[in-house]
């Protein structure tokens, strides 16, 4: 198994017709949708380290999770 490499950052464009939809969506369904997405890539990153690092405690779990969704910036 390799290690976790970061890749190169990526310039992400909303396309107009998204753009329009989100336009039309208040501050707070914005948030929603924001936190929906965090906390989905949240799950996932959890459950394939799980997974994958099946010898990890709970904490090492939490940490490399932690880790990952902060673009290792800690």
């Amino acid at each position: 198994m390799t290690a976790y490499q970061p890749r190169r950052p990526t310039i992400e464009i909303v396309d107009r017709q998204m753009a329009a939809i989100l336009r039309e969506k208040t501050e707070a369904e914005r948030l929603q949708i924001a936190w929906g997405m965090w906390h989905f890539a949240r799950e996932m990153i959890e459950n394939t380290l799980r997974a994958e690092r099946v010898d990890w405690s709970n904490a090492e779990i939490q940490h490399e999770t932690a880790r990952r969704l902060s673009n290792g910036s800690w």
